[in-house]
Parts: structure tokens; sequence; C-alpha cells
């Protein structure tokens, strides 16, 4: 088992095998099912390419052997850092296979987080493409093993690959069955109890925290979202955000369409004509998408250009979707908008496609498990009558019990009982669907991307001319939230926001991250206790969006 790792309660454990809901079986395995099921069908569409599952599954074993031959152990924790290109899935799977864990980070990311995993995690490799959206992943890496010795393989998609690097293009192309037995691979299976990938938090601290997902609870989140969404093997799922996240990977994502013998779409472009052309080619049946995809799809006149008749479902995940956007997926694109909300820790909610229509429109999905244990609590931890604001806790089988490598956080995150506090803000109506309202602590939420503003604040409060800062979240349009950064310069300086942006960006963290607006102050509010009172600056910036956009339609 991974040092530093929380496992599940023996008894629990005991229930959630008996019960059904672990079937002990390994991620591949569940995958090898499927391809052995429809080894013919299509599996995965990517830049014009099919690929079908048995194709999939021979690539997917042949890099399993080249990482075995480079000296991987199970156990070996790599930083995997790849966009949507094909060979995300024989890459990431190829790794499991061998019991290698992944540790999922974004193509954002960038020297400061990148070295954080690395680091935290004691990485013996790192998983790239040379190059994406005109930066170069292999010259990063280069400057990081520098820093960082222990990382031993650097595994590299498209090229150029520097010297000591490992092309994971040459590894696809170059047969190595034969130098193995049919069965080799079978010696490297994990135990399904033990680590399978490792997700990254929002961010609630300076950097995100390590999730740890076993094989068990993240088979059966991939396996029972899907069904509770009525995945079957006519979904053509469509993604288009990063594949890395937990949305896209397997809630229900990528696994749980292939484990329900269905075609996964894959692309990075974003924009509208773009999706809908590949709706219209690929006969895509759901796209998972977030607030902002949305919002820019229904502002443009895209989609009468195309034959979308085949969507069915679009998927809003990261940040609630307003009822009047929703209104507008089932007007203007005439399918059914479905909420999918949850965390990476574990617990998924979802409206069902047949939910009642209020609850399409308005809530936030219920729990996609019988087993979820769910509840809304005060702040001191007592259980809220039905319809009572709170925070949101939950207990169950594919809910993680602590963070990785983070015992001090553990203690705060959950209960002693094994409950996880999600931080969210929620009501829960007496049918179990919840409705949620914000969160507890400081984050802002960029159309699904969690910004810890302790981490920017602290990055300004560096620069030579500021004396203090605080960040809060300003309301927009598409993205929900943006960020404000309040700055009170050093006495006698003065500091413009081209300077605060440019000096983030030698810091090297990633670019959602940057403040969108700076407002210069001489003073902020405080409490008795000398704390700054953001609630004041929050009111202060809506006032000043609502002054700015009452001008701009007096014009």
């Amino acid at each position: 088992m991974l040092e530093g790792f929380t496992p599940w309660p023996p008894e629990y454990v005991k229930r959630y095998r008996e019960e059904g809901y672990w079937e002990d079986k390994t991620l591949t395995e569940k995958l090898d099912e499927a391809i052995d099921a429809v080894p013919d069908k299509v599996a995965l569409a990517c830049d014009q390419k099919t690929i079908t599952y048995r194709e999939m599954g021979n690539r997917i074993d042949r890099l399993a052997l080249h990482f075995s031959k480079l000296g991987f152990k199970p156990g070996d924790r790599v930083v995997f850092q790849m966009p949507n290109i094909e060979q995300f899935v024989y890459a990431f799977f190829g790794l499991i296979k061998v019991g290698v864990i992944p540790i999922m980070s974004l193509p954002p990311h960038r020297q400061v987080e990148i070295g954080y995993f690395l680091k935290h995690s004691d990485a013996a490799g790192y998983v790239i493409p040379s190059e994406f959206r005109r930066f170069s992943y292999a010259g990063m890496a280069q400057e990081l093993k520098k820093k960082i010795p222990g990382v031993k393989i650097v595994l590299v998609a498209g090229s150029p690959v520097p010297d000591g690097m490992h092309s994971l293009d040459e590894f696809l192309s170059t047969p190595i069955e034969q130098e193995f037995s049919t069965d080799y691979l079978k010696k490297y299976r994990p135990d399904p109890c033990d680590v399978a990938l490792i997700h990254l938090s929002g961010g609630t601290t300076a950097l995100p925290k390590l999730i740890p997902r076993t094989h068990n609870d993240y088979v059966y989140n991939a396996w029972q979202s899907a069904r509770f969404a009525g995945v079957n093997s006519d979904t053509i799922y469509f993604a288009v955000l990063p594949i890395a996240h937990n949305y896209s990977l397997g809630s229900y994502g990528m696994i749980g369409t292939w484990l329900h013998h269905g075609k996964v779409v894959i692309s990075s472009n974003m924009d509208a004509a773009s999706v809908f052309s590949v709706v219209q080619e690929q006969r895509v049946t759901v796209i998972a998408a977030a607030v902002p995809l949305i919002v820019m799809w229904l502002n443009s006149d895209e989609a009468k250009n195309y034959d979308i008749s085949s969507l069915q479902t679009v998927q809003n995940g990261g940040a609630r979707l307003a009822p009047e956007l929703r209104k507008g997926v089932r007007e203007k694109f005439g399918c059914t908008p479905q909420e999918v909300y949850g965390t990476a820790e574990g617990l998924l909610n979802y409206t069902r496609l047949d939910d009642p229509e209020d609850m399409i429109m308005t809530s936030s999905g219920r729990p996609v498990s019988p087993a979820d244990e769910v509840k809304v609590i005060d702040d001191e931890g007592r259980t809220l009558p039905i319809g009572e604001r709170g925070e949101l806790a939950v207990r169950g089988p594919y809910t993680i019990r602590g963070y990785y490598r983070a015992p001090d956080h553990n203690k705060i995150a959950w209960t002693e009982d094994g409950f996880y506090k999600l931080g969210d803000l929620v009501r829960m109506n007496k049918e179990g669907y919840i409705f949620t309202e914000g969160r507890k602590k400081d984050v802002i939420n960029r159309g699904g991307e969690k910004i810890n503003v302790e981490e920017v604040e602290n990055l300004i409060l560096s620069h030579p001319k500021v004396r203090n800062v605080a960040i809060v979240a300003m309301p927009d349009p598409v993205f929900l939230e943006k960020a404000c950064a309040y700055i009170m310069p050093k006495e006698g300086q003065t500091i413009t926001f081209k300077e605060i942006i440019d000096f983030l960006l030698t810091k090297n963290i990633a670019k959602f991250k940057l403040p969108e607006r700076m407002e210069v102050v001489s003073q902020f509010p405080l409490s008795p206790a000398g704390k700054i009172l953001k609630r004041d600056l929050r009111e202060d910036i809506v006032k000043k969006l609502e002054v700015e956009q009452g001008a701009v339609q007096k014009q």
C-alpha cells in the first residue's frame, strides 16, 4: 500500500465488497473486459482518426511493456501532464497496467506547480507533450530535471524529444511484444485496494492537494455515474475540456463511456464552429462542458450551420449553470442540460434525464450511489434539518478518506467518523436533490478552475511596491467569477496592473490564476480583530461593475 495513503476502515471495505460496490478489479482489467466484449467497435476518435477497442488495447499493452523495460516499478509515481491527444489514453492506461501511479496535472500548470507535484510525491517520472499551444513542455522538463534529480524518466509525445528523454511515439511504433510472454503483464497487477491514480484538489491551500483514488473506488466512480446518467453502447461522448480532469476522465467521462462500450471523441478545440462540426461528423450524443463554454456556444449562431440533431445531452460541471442558461441549451441545441456536481475527492451528483423539469432546471442533482451518505452540517458539525443551508459532508464507497501525505489537513477536512467536508454551502430537499449556494472558504471558481486566493496574494505581497493585497471574486457573465486584486501600494509608490501581471508571470504560475482587474486603495476595511473585510470589497466591486455597465448601456 502506498505510503501516505489513508485507506478505508476494514469494516467499510468488507461492506462495500459484500454489497457489490467494489468488484475487486483494476481499472485496466475493467477496460480489458470492454475490449474483449466489443473488439472491433470504434472506441476513440481524435483528429480525423478512429481507433477500435482492440487497437486501443494493443497500444496500451505495447506501452506498458516498454514502461516495464524502462525500469518503472509498481507504486512509482509520475506527474502526468498531457493535453487531449490520443497518446494520453495509451500512456495513462499503460502506466496503470504496470502499477505506476499517474498524478493528473493539467496543461496550464507551470514550473511552480509541477515542481511541487514532483517533489511532494517523490515522482520517478514525468509525462508530457513536446510542445502544446506554443509552450515547450520539453524545455520546462529540462529545467525541472536539473532541480529535481529524482525524476529519472521523462516520456514525451511528439517532437522534438531532447536527449535523455524517451519518445512515446517511437515506443508506439516499435513492436516489443515478442520479447515477453503473453501473460507477462499479469505480474504487475496491483491490489484493487491500492492507489490507481492521483487527482488534484481545487486548491484551498497554497497549492493543490493530492487526491489518491484506488482501483476499486474509481472503477465504481466511473461505472456508477455512467449508469446513473443513462450511458450505453450507443453513447458517443465528446470531451472538449482537459481529459486529465476527474470530470472528463472518470465522472463518468472517458472511462465510464468505455466501461459501457460507448465511443469517446476528444479534441482541444472549444470554439463553437469546431465543436458543432465534430458533433455533426461524429454524431455526438453527449458533450461534457462547463459554464464558459456553454455561454460561448449559446452566444454563437454556429449551431444552425450544422446538423446537431444527434445531440441528446449537454453536461455542465465545475460551477453551477444558471436556470436561464439551461433553458437556452434546451431551446437552442434541442437537447437536455445535465448538471454534474461533485468533487475529485469523490461524491458525484447528477440530474437524471428523466428527472422532474424543475429539478433539471434548478438543482445540482442528487447522489449517484445508494451507498452515498450525505448530510448538511453547521460549523460545529451538527446535522441540519432538511432545507437549511450548511456545509455538505459525505461518506461513501468512492469518497476518499484522506489526502496524500497531508495528515494535518486531513484532521480538518474529515470528521472523526469519516465524513469528507466539501467546503460547499448547500441546501438539500426531502427528495435528496442538492442546491449549491457558494463556498465556505476563500476560493474563486473561474468557470470551474479553482483559484486559491492565498497563493496569489502571497506572490503579490512579494512585489517590492506592494504593502498589502486582498483578492476577491467579482461576478462575470461567462466565467461566473473572476479575480479582482485590491492592492495597497507602499508609501510613495505607484503601481500599474501591467506591472502586477508581468511580475506574476515571472513566478511561473498557471495563467488562469492571474487577477483580471486591479483596484488601488489607500486602506482596507477592517474587522474589530484587524482582519480585512473581504465581503465589503466584494460588495464594492459589484457596485463598480453595476455603475460601469449602466454607463455603457446609456451610450
